[in-house]
């Protein structure tokens, strides 16, 4: 990871290539305005009479990121970490804003998930968001804004700020259900007599889902919580109650992940389990075998010692003689272990 301190510019350090977009909602409970911004040039002075939403979609223009973060004083680190998709996820409170470094999934071609960013800024009447791309729950929000769901216009910033968070984790819980239930099969998959050649990589892919979806949600256990214990004036009292809310929902993806781990390390004690028993298999098949071939080999090493003296050397049918007796002997040790359940 790049040192943000040695480091005097800005820089998106993702591959995600979507063009910044810029939308200013702002909306009180008279109604709602929407405008697509080209640039941020002009100063966009916040009415206290309505809620602003300033909606970034995109991260690949650094400056205009640069323009918004200055517009609501966030400093240059707060604003790297803005920038910067590896950082790890948070949520800090400072005396005029909250800032959220969070992450949310989507699926790629492979059906593999990828982890891409999204920092919200919440303030007293304002939430600024910026994402790598445009996460299709925020088009349900903006949905849930202009239908005026749960009269959202009048309840504040803040409990916009609940909403989206809790879309998040709606998007995890789903995620992680999927990912459980993927697991499950596997495991249904490995407990039966025909598994899968390739059953290994399709375990790692999924270990390497699960560690990403670790990575983004475990630090939020502690930071979420911190949230809600402190007083503060940007949270006010009445939407406390959403925010325990979306705790709840918080909770519940932190159980998915604990029950996702111990799938998984079912499912790779079954997989190892799998692979002995059928080496173990292959070894009984091979010993068999080599016991059926033991007695053999010592009668063709006595007629092959060519001693003159040996009666059934000189026999007429001491060649076919010595097929039977093999034959017979190898019958006999076959149904042997047939009997006795070995094989």
């Amino acid at each position: 990871m790049k040192n943000n301190l040695l480091n005097e510019t800005f820089s998106y350090n993702g591959e995600v290539t979507t063009p910044t977009s810029i939308q200013l909602i702002s909306y009180s409970s008279k109604g709602i305005n929407t405008k697509t911004l080209d640039n941020w040039d002009e100063e966009h002075v916040f009415s206290s009479n309505e809620t602003y939403w300033i909606r970034v979609d995109g991260l690949s223009e650094v400056s205009v990121i640069e323009k918004i973060a200055k517009h609501v004083e966030l400093d240059f680190l707060l604003t790297q970490d803005i920038l910067n998709v590896n950082h790890p996820s948070k949520i800090e409170e400072y005396e005029t804003f909250v800032l959220a470094v969070l992450k949310y999934f989507e699926l790629d071609q492979d059906n593999n998930y990828i982890p891409l960013q999204i920092s919200i800024v919440l303030g007293s009447n304002y939430i600024i968001t910026f994402c790598e791309r445009t996460p299709p729950f925020l088009d349900e929000v903006m949905a849930a804004i202009n239908d005026d769901v749960l009269h959202l216009r009048k309840r504040g910033s803040d409990y916009l700020m609940s909403v989206i968070i809790h879309s998040i984790i709606g998007n995890y819980t789903a995620a992680l259900m999927e990912l459980n239930d993927s697991l499950e099969d596997l495991e249904d998959q490995l407990l039966t007599v025909n598994t899968p050649r390739n059953m290994g990589v399709t375990i790692q892919s999924k270990r390497r889902d699960y560690i990403k979806f670790k990575k983004a949600i475990l630090p939020l256990k502690d930071q979420y919580a911190r949230l809600l214990r402190t007083n503060n004036r940007i949270i006010s009292p009445k939407n406390k109650a959403f925010f325990n809310d979306v705790n709840d929902h918080l909770q519940f993806v932190l159980q998915n992940i604990e029950m996702g781990r111990e799938l998984l390390t079912t499912l790779v004690d079954l997989y190892m389990s799998n692979n002995d028993l059928k080496m173990n298999d292959i070894m009984k098949r091979l010993t068999i075998v080599s016991t059926i071939f033991i007695p053999l080999t010592f009668l063709v090493g006595v007629w092959g010692m060519n001693f003159i003296e040996m009666p059934e050397l000189k026999w007429e049918f001491g060649y076919l003689m010595a097929w039977a007796i093999m034959f017979i002997v190898g019958l006999i040790i076959f149904f042997y272990f047939k009997i006795k359940k070995w094989y």
